[in-house]
């Protein structure tokens, strides 16, 4: 018996050494957003900052893949990058609320604990995804919302800013144009591609393990504390080793209905499907066939990975061993 069990923990001992060896091919996946992204809506001047802010984005959490670092820290350091941007709707940049306020979102999850922190509705927060990564990993909640989730965020030493941060002329326009829109329709209904507008990222690491975060400023014109999928960990983003890790962008309320990340992780997991196969039936199927739009991103635990949108477009990246590209409109 006493063989048996010294031959068990040998065996332990030896996946585990293995798991930690093993050199799995680095990845990581980007999304700045999809929406109503048909080509010449930005002139070659505003193309070229927007893919030269995703390029940055993908270095930043490239190279802590590339040093050994965890898809943790690969996908906070990427998402960071564009909260920083003023060309993306989350952190600066992002777009404003009914009331003319921005409130921002964002969540992550740790593929290999499923682990989890999210947090949503806050205004003064530099950097929303750290906080929702300090949520994951220093309390044993997984959300928290508006002044609870500032007074979390001060007990853990974030970097606070003034309101005023978050603010552009180019978004403060568009918050204008559509309060005039919606005063000479006398309704609330929006421009179609004004539903849109997040940033997420998914990576691989060398170990093995994979993570997924989202940030977003949500829906411009949003009234009532609204909240959208990118705090919803199913809806926004999902994580797991044994399958995949997604995130999502696009409109909110549709894709918290159908649970986007976490069906898609579900269809390789328990369907066998690939991931390129099961992001095309979520988005071109489930979501297709509720009238709505948006986009994913996905990455495997073997370096498989998809961009899936049924929208005209979404700001995307990827960069691995073999390949490094960034994109804006559907035929790129």
């Amino acid at each position: 018996m006493r063989l048996i069990f010294c031959l068990f923990a040998f065996v332990l001992a030896g996946s585990s050494a293995f798991a930690e060896d093993r050199d799995a091919p680095i990845t990581i996946v980007i999304h700045g957003g999809a929406g109503a992204l048909e080509p010449g809506r930005y002139t070659p001047e505003e193309e070229a900052a927007f893919k030269a802010e995703l390029r940055e984005a993908l270095n930043a959490g490239y190279g802590i893949l590339d040093n050994g670092g965890s898809a943790l820290d690969a996908i906070e350091a990427a998402i960071i990058r564009m909260e920083d941007s003023p060309l993306f709707n989350a952190g600066k940049g992002a777009v404003f609320t009914r009331d003319g306020k921005n409130e921002l979102d964002a969540s992550v999850m740790d593929g290999a604990t499923l682990n989890a922190g999210a947090i949503a509705g806050v205004t003064r927060v530099k950097n929303p995804i750290k906080l929702a990564r300090a949520v994951m990993e220093n309390s044993e909640h997984v959300m928290f919302a508006r002044d609870g989730a500032e007074d979390f965020a001060k007990e853990q030493g974030l970097e606070f800013v003034k309101p005023r941060y978050f603010k552009t002329e180019k978004r403060w326009k568009s918050y204008k144009d559509a309060l005039e829109q919606e005063r000479r329709k006398k309704d609330s209904a929006l421009p179609h591609d004004f539903k849109y507008g997040t940033v997420g990222a998914v990576a691989l690491d060398a170990n093995g393990n994979i993570a997924a975060g989202t940030s977003t400023g949500g829906m411009t014109l949003k009234r009532y504390g609204r909240v959208g999928d990118v705090p919803i960990i199913g809806a926004g983003t999902f994580a797991d080793n044994k399958s995949c890790a997604v995130s999502s962008t696009g409109w909110g309320e549709y894709f918290i209905r159908l649970t986007i990340a976490r069906d898609i992780c579900a269809q390789v997991e328990y369907g066998g499907a690939t991931i390129g196969d099961a992001a095309k039936d979520v988005i071109h199927n489930r979501l297709d066939g509720m009238g709505a739009d948006g986009g994913v991103i996905v990455v495997g635990p073997d370096g498989d990975y998809a961009m899936e949108f049924n929208s005209a477009g979404m700001f995307r990246g990827v960069k691995n061993a073999e390949t490094e590209a960034v994109a804006i409109y559907g035929d790129e």
